[in-house]
């Protein structure tokens, strides 16, 4: 049994983040049309963090993999990541494992990637100011799929780390074409001036107050994974228009959606499939909450080993 070993610098070498957003739309339509196979994630609770297996099937795109992934906080007093896990690439065929790829890398790929496919599907299409809660892997993963779909003009970054917001800050500054960044401003004001704002924190309590919410705003989000965890308040969710990756996830993992009973309008994927309306008008609120599901990482990973097979990128190991 051989098995491709594939890090995260051959990752990023393998696929795009335009390439991951469009792999993910096709992922979530069949999804939602009842072409998948995805158990809820098993979870297991240690006394310091939480560990999680989450299996999945897309017969359409013949995807099978399987993830490994745990949350640490008290990580970051060694200088670890908080996330780190592994994607198992599985033969449909036989079985067989066929690939071994850097989990935590992934996850921030295709998660960022979800929130590009949301926002592309759900904002308004001339947003040009947006706000980022966490200035972490995973939010700066979100502001590099928002730029794939929108023009952004300015990005507020928000964070209770100021060193962690002027690293982001500082990478964003460097792109081409790059949007004017700020750290310092208020948070009300921030909300009150963004088109879309993303929270991508671990935080168990609303991160802004939902009363300074512009009509037409459009929020991602992403941090929440369990049912204690709310980033949002319940001003937020009474006047958001509710998409999620998926209801039975959400309603099993989401803080917001379930402290607040809110009623969850459709899946992403039934709005790709044109099953749901999506933002129907200019003045809507809408939010789009994900939990992550197993999907994400076994479509994202089987496109990961074919460009890598291609591309000659990543160490085959023997294993006979």
């Amino acid at each position: 049994m051989k098995i491709r070993i594939i890090n995260s610098k051959d990752m990023k070498k393998a696929i795009s983040m335009a390439d991951t957003i469009e792999i993910l739309e096709k992922a979530f339509k069949e999804f939602s049309c009842g072409n998948a196979m995805v158990p809820l994630r098993s979870r297991i609770e240690g006394e310091k963090g939480t560990t999680l297996l989450m299996p999945a099937f897309l017969k359409e795109s013949n995807s099978l993999g399987i993830k490994l992934v745990s949350v640490y906080e008290n990580n970051r007093k060694y200088n670890l990541p908080t996330v780190n896990g592994l994607v198992i690439v599985l033969d449909t065929e036989t079985g067989i494992p066929l690939a071994m790829i850097e989990g935590a890398s992934l996850t921030a790929l295709r998660t960022g990637a979800l929130g590009g496919l949301a926002a592309k599907w759900l904002s308004n299409k001339n947003a040009k100011t947006a706000t980022l809660f966490g200035a972490g892997i995973q939010g700066f993963s979100q502001l590099e799929a928002l730029f794939a779909v929108r023009s952004i003009e300015q990005v507020n970054i928000m964070d209770r780390s100021d060193r962690s917001a002027q690293r982001i800050a500082a990478i964003v500054k460097s792109f081409k074409n790059s949007p004017e960044v700020k750290t310092d401003i208020p948070v009300n004001e921030a909300v009150a001036s963004s088109d879309i704002i993303i929270t991508a924190t671990n935080s168990y309590k609303p991160v802004f107050d939902g009363n300074y919410i512009q009509p037409g705003t459009h929020i991602t989000g992403v941090g929440s994974f369990t049912p204690d965890m709310e980033e949002l308040d319940a001003k937020t969710m009474e006047i958001s228009k509710i998409i999620v990756d998926s209801k039975d996830a959400c309603l099993a993992e989401a803080g917001e959606i379930i402290a607040n009973k809110a009623e969850i309008h459709a899946e992403i994927g039934e709005i790709i499939a044109g099953r749901k309306k999506g933002r129907e008008n200019k003045e809507e609120v809408t939010f789009f909450k994900t939990v992550g599901i197993a999907i994400q990482d076994a479509a994202t990973g089987t496109a990961i080993l074919t460009q890598a097979e291609k591309k000659n990128i990543g160490q085959v190991i023997d294993f006979d």
